[in-house]
This record gives C-alpha cells, sequence and structure tokens, in this order.
C-alpha cells in the first residue's frame, strides 16, 4: 500500500458524510451543481462502496467511490469494481491520496470477488501509472441537415414519435431496447439500480444551455413495441439565412439496422436544424456504414473505457476467444505482484460464444511479456496486442507465437460503453 503522510488514513465514507464527500469532488472538478439541479439529478452513488483519505483533523483531502457492475466482455460477463468520483483537493495533491485511494480501492475491489475495474478517464495521462488500459474508442458524429444514408429494407414500414422526455413514463422503454442493442458487444454496462436509468433522463434547466426539454424520438414497429429511441435536445438559433438549430443527441439505441435508420432519417430531417452532433458511438456503428458521405459527418474519436485486471487468472478465463490458442504470457504488474509472472493461457472447447479457456501458473518458458496495462487494453477485443508489440511496448520472445495471441484476443464487435459513469 502506497504510504500516506503523517496523519493522514484511507476511510470508507458513509452515507452521513455525503455533502463533505460532494464538496471535496466538486472542488477537484471545479464545478457546483445549483440546489434545484440536485434535487432533479438522482443520487446514483453506492454508500457502502465509498471512501476517501481523511486528514489530521479529521476532514477529507481526497474521495473515491465504485459501482457494481457487471461488465460484458467477449463471449461472456464478469463482476467488475466501476471506479468513479475520483477527486483529490487541489492543496493536497502531490503527496500520494490518490495512489493510497487506488490502492485501497483494488484491496476492496478484490475482498468482493471483482476481478475486473473499468473507468471513464477525465485525463489520460492519470490512470496508465495504475496498470489501467485504453480498452475502447468511441466516436462522435457532427452531420449536417439532410445527409444521406444508404437504404435498408423494413425501414419504411416502422413507425416514429416524438415527446418531451420524461423519467417515468420512458425509462422502461429506453432501458429495454439499450440493453437489446448492446447485447454481445463487450463494454455495454447497461444501468442496472433504479438511480442510474433514472439519471440517463434526468433534464435540469442548468443542463439546457438555452436549448429547449429533453425530447426522446421513438422507432416502433407494427405491434407497436419499440425498437429504437434517441434522447436529444434542439437549440433556437438564427443566422442570416434563417433558422439553423444544432441538434444535440444526448443517447441513442438501435436494435436492428431497419431501426437505426429510421430512426437517424428522421432525426437528420427535423425542421429548422441545420446539424445533428451524436453521442458515443461504437467505431463500428451502423451509422457509419449507411452514411453515404462518411468525411461529411466530420467523426471525432476519443478514448472510451479504461480496463484494469486485478485477479488475472479469473479475469481471462471469464472471457472467450475467437480461435484457439496456447501461450504462455510473462505478465509485468509493479502494483499487485499476484498479477505478475508466467501464465498459460489455454484454449479448451469452442462454443457458440467462442473459443473457453484455462488459465494457470507455469514455469515453462513465456513466449510473450506483456505489461498488465497493455493486456487490460485488449481484454475487451479492440486492441492488438501486436499492434502494442509494432510499438515496443509488448514482446515476443517465441518467434511466432504473437500473431495467433493477437488474433485470440480479438473480437467481431468493438468494445463500447455507452455512458460515462
Amino acid at each position: 500500500m502506497t504510504p500516506l503522510p503523517d496523519g493522514y488514513r484511507t476511510v470508507a465514507v458513509p452515507h452521513d458524510r455525503k455533502t463533505e464527500f460532494l464538496a471535496v469532488d466538486h472542488l477537484a472538478f471545479a464545478f457546483e451543481p445549483d440546489e434545484k439541479t440536485s434535487e432533479i439529478v438522482p443520487d446514483t452513488l453506492e454508500w457502502d462502496r465509498t471512501a476517501g483519505v481523511e486528514r489530521p483533523d479529521g476532514t477529507l483531502g481526497g474521495v473515491h467511490g465504485s459501482f457494481d457492475f457487471d461488465l460484458p466482455v467477449p463471449g461472456g460477463e464478469v463482476p467488475c469494481s466501476g471506479l468513479t468520483f475520483v477527486g483529490v483537493r487541489p492543496d493536497e495533491r502531490r503527496r500520494g491520496l490518490l495512489s493510497a485511494m487506488i490502492d485501497f480501492h483494488f484491496a476492496r475491489s478484490l475482498e468482493r470477488g471483482e476481478p475486473v475495474s473499468a473507468l471513464f478517464a477525465a485525463e489520460m495521462a492519470i490512470y496508465g501509472r495504475f496498470g489501467y488500459g485504453s480498452a475502447s474508442d468511441d466516436v462522435r458524429l457532427k452531420m449536417p441537415r439532410g445527409a444521406a444514408l444508404r437504404d435498408v429494407p423494413g425501414s419504411d414500414a416502422l413507425t416514429v414519435r416524438i415527446d418531451t422526455a420524461d423519467m417515468e413514463r420512458h425509462r422502461d422503454l429506453v432501458q429495454s431496447v439499450n440493453a437489446a442493442a448492446g447485447a454481445g458487444r463487450p463494454g455495454w454496462i447497461v444501468r442496472a439500480s433504479d438511480a442510474h436509468r433514472r439519471s440517463r433522463l434526468a433534464d435540469p434547466p442548468a443542463w439546457r444551455d438555452g436549448g429547449e426539454p429533453l425530447r426522446i424520438v421513438a422507432v416502433h414497429d407494427e405491434s407497436g413495441d419499440p425498437r429504437a429511441y434517441a434522447l436529444l435536445r434542439r437549440k433556437e438559433t438564427w443566422g442570416d439565412a434563417g433558422p439553423c438549430y444544432p441538434v444535440t443527441v444526448r443517447d441513442s439505441a438501435a436494435v436492428d439496422a431497419a431501426a437505426a435508420h429510421r430512426l437517424w432519417s428522421f432525426v437528420l430531417d427535423l425542421d429548422l436544424t441545420s446539424e445533428v452532433t451524436t453521442n458515443m458511438l461504437p467505431v463500428d456503428d451502423r451509422l457509419l456504414s449507411l452514411l453515404v458521405d462518411r468525411r461529411g459527418a466530420q467523426p471525432r474519436l476519443t478514448d472510451n473505457l479504461w480496463v484494469r485486471l486485478l485477479d488475472l487468472p479469473v479475469a481471462l478465463a471469464a472471457r472467450r476467444y475467437s480461435a484457439p490458442v496456447d501461450v504462455v504470457l510473462e505478465v509485468d504488474d509493479a502494483r499487485l505482484p499476484a498479477n505478475a509472472g508466467r501464465w498459460r493461457l489455454a484454449t479448451t472447447d469452442e462454443g457458440a460464444d467462442g473459443w473457453a479457456a484455462e488459465v494457470s501458473r507455469t514455469d515453462d518458458e513465456p513466449d510473450v511479456r506483456v505489461d498488465v496495462r497493455e493486456l487490460g487494453a485488449a481484454y475487451l477485443g479492440g486492441r492488438s496486442l501486436a499492434a502494442y508489440a509494432d510499438a515496443g511496448l509488448v514482446t515476443e520472445l517465441t518467434p511466432g507465437t504473437l500473431r495467433p495471441t493477437a488474433a485470440a484476443f480479438s473480437w467481431p464487435l468493438a468494445p463500447l460503453c455507452p455512458w460515462v459513469f
């Protein structure tokens, strides 16, 4: 465990210290929600999973929390500790508080039987040194009104309804479509708690930036069942040539290509509007294939989910692999020595969801040397161990073993977590 300055200690932070906990987080991130916003937006924190560093005077110098998630991985899912609300007071930086909190988070996650941790990084430079790897990207598009899409059979048979978004009326529709749309995609964490489901539809005036109330566009089939949705906002804007309203999509999902085509055809042709900015989409999203002019959509790529393997053999055995492989990995892990050393990863049976694998300690000579950071980055199938080797971050020790290993870790669907936690 990382030593703290004299008189400092890591502690659990219960609900009765909520005001102090949030004050540290607000100070660290330089924001303060107004009272009305706090009343509208649900409290999503799990107060039996919040912690921090207490200073000698008993006040908090740093805080963090985690969520109890099931993380979809290639061919299955694994218990995951979703690290969140990490903040250190500006006057307590560079004193080891973050390192101590990360160690505390790792220890508590392992005690709860969570072999993987995941997070969204406010700054990319922070979490790699703790063994988190950037495991997925997302793409956001800025499309002009009327952007043309390729035809998809069945789209014309679907109907569209637009309404003002409401937590109670639309929570189940959004949840069911979102879960169905992400089935089988690594990283697609569903909002399991009621607070998280409600927060998706929260719409305090402070979040609107002068735009309209949050709207929901829902696509239905002939039976009336929902097949797609988009949560969006238009903002009244006028230029010399007339109306040029921007449309900002907060969240969207579609269960199939026809539903996606019908949804985006509608959103891309709203009256008065000039451009549509999407939410986070997977890098292989259907919309990218349907656009006639992808360049005109101005795609912007950014990092999405970061993954840290806490219990390496359990984590690697929990996922499935795209090809058979038998490889000895020499793993470096400076922060969790139990993960370091030589591990044999050998696939066994092939099923409909890929190849299962057994992971065990071995004294055999290693084939591939890899740091736990790059192993976490490749864990969801969206990063290539061969590409990391090309960058000098993974070493092939036995010629001819890297390529099949990289192929086994790959996955047909690009990973994505569709919301920031």
